[in-house]
């Protein structure tokens, strides 16, 4: 029996053991560090009804609603600690793994396959966004599965027969079928005896087909609703739909001029399937248009993120390989050169298979450079929103890597590649540090007096507060007043409202009366560059005690 083959046979208990390994990285120390600001932010909306959820999402939020509501109905069951809140983030992407493998294996042979989902489950970038009670990794696995869809067509001669034309045919023969008969030649048998009635009959009377009878039709159902999910999952990802067009049409373009292909090489499905997809993906991401065009607008208009620069696009690419160890100076020649051999090695695998390297290039330039574009009338460019683009990344570099053929210089590169991962990802559960503000709840609710005034800024980091504070309200009957600065939290629906000097006499109003008022000082950087809050309380009252956090700072200002 030769190599290849016991490594076919041996393969899916392979993945299994590496989907183990990196679902348990992405588990371990899960609640270790507190929970910051965004994914307290996604605890409070979920935690509303869906109509209030959405209402809210339109209002404040940047994010379309699937991980939302996901997170709702999941918080129902298992409640919102910090362990399971993040554990769904977790299970996604410990659910990518297995379908980056299938990717590779369709698209270059099991090592392949193997190579990328070793990449992505040891991935410090990927496991750090696991334990993260955000979108990220839904955004990822959702891409991953459309885009696994997407290759088993593109490698599916069936994928030019018109959509449907499977299930109908399915549904044709399944109803047609002449009911089992038993055999009078083998004589009595008690498997002979058909029911007469009953499920057992009813299913007896039809014939069921195996399913890859309609696997073409479930690809592109799969396809397109995965597509649209992604969709749903972060609206940057709009750009996900763009690469798969500009790729697709630019094929079935080639292939018109071209006329002949290689057989190992993708194959375009026919136009008329294309658009019909695209007008699915479209119906099912549509009722979501209105609301994404609000966002976009609220986002043109004003939003935190600064200009990218080319420090920020390196930053970006060393996070999504390895971000801790490409940071260290004495190790960054020798890492960036192992990186670009191996992509290079993936270049020549795919220099008779130019189409799945264009595919996988696609996939991961158009939305990088989309991001980039877009930025340079208002930027939005940031590594997180990207993270779905390791995908393809890593099925290069996996190509690369098997390119090595030898078995022993595959698992030497690839135990090289393995270890700098699982030296970063120590480091991330080491130093990694954030927003804690159970220390800042803690402190408040310690020295906390009846009455008391306590001041958010920026006044949505009352939710993070909130989150560790009403453990204290409800054991210990805490009764304070709280209040946003410089407005109270969403009045005017701007998530991070700036506090400027015609803030100060409101601020001046809301302090007047009382003698003792907290700060809960945090995000000032943005929302207060000048320090107009803290200013105008020591000019009003005395600062009597203060507690720095990871985070922000806490100050109790009194009667001189």
């Amino acid at each position: 029996m030769s190599e290849e083959i016991d490594l076919e046979e041996v393969a899916p208990w392979l993945v299994i053991f590496i989907t183990l390994v990196g679902g348990g990285l992405r588990i371990l120390l899960l609640d270790h560090q507190g929970m910051w600001l965004d994914e307290t932010f996604s605890v409070w909306l979920a935690n509303h009804s869906i109509t209030d959820m959405l209402q809210w999402i339109v209002k404040i939020d940047q994010h379309p609603p699937l991980y939302y509501l996901l997170l709702h109905y999941w918080m129902a069951y298992n409640g919102d600690t910090p362990y399971y809140v993040r554990l769904l983030s977790a299970l996604c992407g410990a659910g990518t793994i297995p379908i980056i493998y299938l990717i590779g294996k369709r698209m270059s042979g099991v090592v392949t396959g193997l190579v990328a989902a070793v990449l992505l489950a040891l991935s410090p970038f990927n496991i750090r966004f696991a334990q993260e009670a955000r979108m990220y990794t839904l955004l990822t696995f959702n891409a991953a599965v459309a885009i696994y869809a997407l290759v088993r067509l593109l490698t599916d001669p069936r994928a030019a027969s018109p959509i449907g034309r499977q299930f109908r045919e399915y549904v044709h023969t399944w109803r047609t079928s002449a009911p089992m008969e038993p055999n009078a030649k083998e004589g009595f048998s008690y498997k002979s005896q058909i029911p007469r009635s009953g499920w057992r009959a009813w299913i007896k009377r039809h014939h069921w087909l195996p399913i890859q009878a309609v696997e073409t039709d479930l690809a592109w159902v799969v396809f397109i609703v995965f597509s649209a999910m992604t969709m749903l999952s972060h609206n940057t990802a709009v750009l996900f739909p763009l690469a798969t067009n500009i790729f697709i049409l630019g094929l079935l373009l080639a292939q018109r001029i071209q006329k002949k292909e290689a057989a190992a090489t993708f194959q375009a499905p026919s136009l008329g399937n294309w658009v019909k997809a695209q007008i699915g993906i479209f119906l099912l991401w549509c009722p979501w248009i209105v609301a994404f065009i609000q966002q976009a607008s609220r986002v043109y208009q004003e939003f935190w993120m600064p200009k990218p620069t080319v420090d920020t696009i390196i930053q970006t690419l060393r996070a999504f390989l390895n971000e801790n160890t490409l940071a260290q100076a004495n190790q960054v020649q020798i890492v960036w050169l192992l990186y670009a051999v191996v992509f290079c090695l993936g270049l020549v695998h795919y220099r008779q298979k130019l189409s799945p390297f264009m595919f996988l290039f696609a996939l991961f330039a158009i939305p990088f450079l989309g991001e980039l574009i877009v930025s340079i009338r208002r930027p939005i460019f940031y590594d997180r929103t990207l993270i779905w683009v390791t995908i393809p990344l890593f099925l290069i570099l996996a190509t690369g890597i098997a390119q090595l053929r030898f078995r022993i210089l595959i698992i030497m590169a690839l135990g090289f590649f393995s270890t700098i991962n699982l030296f970063s990802v120590g480091d991330y559960y080491r130093f990694t540090q954030k927003e804690d503000w159970s220390i800042a709840a803690g402190y408040v609710a310690n020295f906390a007096e009846k009455d008391d005034l306590i001041l958010f800024h920026a006044a949505w980091v009352q939710i993070p507060f909130d989150y560790y504070f009403r453990t204290y309200e409800d054991l210990y009957s805490i009764q304070v007043e709280k209040h946003g600065v410089p407005e109270d939290m969403f009045t005017s629906g701007i998530l991070e409202p700036k506090m400027t000097v015609s803030d100060v006499p409101d601020l001046t109003s809301l302090i007047s009366g009382h003698d003792r008022v907290w700060l809960v000082y945090s995000h000032n950087w943005y929302t207060d560059p000048m320090g107009l809050v803290p200013q105008t309380l020591t000019s009003e009252l005395e600062l009597r005690r203060q507690r720095d956090f990871y985070g922000g700072q806490v100050q109790l200002y009194g009667i001189p």
